[in-house]
């Protein structure tokens, strides 16, 4: 009924490290083209390469504990490559602008002016009473009241109502009236 377990089987690499870190990065690098290609944001959900980390890591991690692998180093060395890469891209976009445009989307104006630009709706999939929704969950009950909204990389949507324009612009001319007259 229970087999004796086999200690030195379970701890020894069986697969060369460098071919688990070629197909972990073969496929993190193939799966985050295809989703951030192919996939929409959704209004105020995680990013894509959040969920594509997690759903990698959680099967290699599987893989690992399951003897598909046949050890424990044989996973570990997979989710450390999935993590590398998940590192390694956003460190690339921090310090490349250009990295940075291709792994994250830019800000789309989904508002401008009090006037919903339905076309940028319609590329993200995004409904008026969605992106109605959106503005009420952040205090604001009228499309006519926002100067901006736009919809992040990361999914949110970010507004500026008139008011806060206007409080924004005086307390910048209030602060230049202060450094000059000092």
């Amino acid at each position: 009924m229970f087999d004796p377990i086999d200690w030195s089987a379970m701890f020894q690499i069986h697969t060369p490290l460098l071919e688990i870190f070629l197909r972990g990065s073969i496929m993190y690098l193939a799966l985050f083209l295809m989703l951030r290609c192919i996939l929409k944001r959704q209004a105020g959900g995680i990013g894509i390469s959040d969920i594509l980390v997690i759903v990698l890591i959680a099967d290699a991690a599987q893989n690992g504990m399951s003897d598909d692998y046949r050890s424990i180093p044989d996973g570990i060395a997979l989710v450390l490559t999935i993590i590398f890469w998940n590192y390694a891209l956003d460190w690339l976009a921090f310090h490349f602008p250009m990295v940075a445009k291709l792994t994250d989307p830019a800000a789309l104006v989904l508002i401008k002016n009090g006037r919903m630009h339905k076309a940028n709706m319609r590329s993200e999939l995004i409904t008026v009473e969605e992106l109605k929704s959106q503005l009420r969950e952040q205090g604001v009950d009228s499309v006519a009241k926002v100067k901006t909204a736009c919809m992040e990389a990361d999914g949110k949507i970010s507004v500026v109502t008139y008011e806060s324009y206007e409080r924004t612009a005086a307390q910048k001319r209030q602060n230049q009236k202060e450094k000059t007259s000092a």
